[in-house]
């Protein structure tokens, strides 16, 4: 499993409306502009989160988007799963696996390979955006 910009940014983004939950909605170039993200590119990733049931967008002058639930429901493995697809360094230990590979019942690196799956999984949802938000408002204070 190699993380794209695609996750990188789209956890940038939702991190950005996690921090401003309960606001009114946030423009795309907003969090773009605070992000550091390409504006064009955030919108194809916020469609994909969007479809996925994880941001809202509100039309009108005052539109643009909002988390679909609060940040302590969504974790980072949400996210990435959404944006990167299975979590997984190799095909044959994915959860959508199919199973075609001869080796499949007897290979000893599949092992290796599902317990490193299992390890970046259960970090990744164990981690909310309200968790990332926590952290980064802790670190703000250690700085100051």
């Amino acid at each position: 499993m190699k993380l794209t910009t695609k996750g990188h940014y789209g956890l940038k983004a939702m991190y950005d409306l996690a921090l401003h939950y309960g606001d009114n909605p946030i423009p795309l170039k907003t969090v773009a502009e605070r992000q550091r993200v390409p504006e064009n590119y955030l919108e194809q990733l916020i469609a994909v989160l969007r479809r996925a049931g994880l941001v809202k967008s509100v039309r009108g002058a005052q539109g643009g988007y909002i988390l679909a639930k609060r940040p302590e429901e969504i974790t980072v493995g949400d996210v990435i799963r959404v944006l990167e697809g299975p979590i997984a360094p190799l095909e044959c230990v994915s959860e959508e696996y199919i199973g075609d590979c001869d080796q499949f019942h007897y290979c000893i690196t599949r092992n290796v390979w599902a317990k490193v799956r299992d390890s970046i999984v259960e970090v990744l949802d164990s981690i909310s955006l309200a968790d990332m938000c926590r952290e980064a408002e802790e670190i703000k204070q250690s700085k100051e």
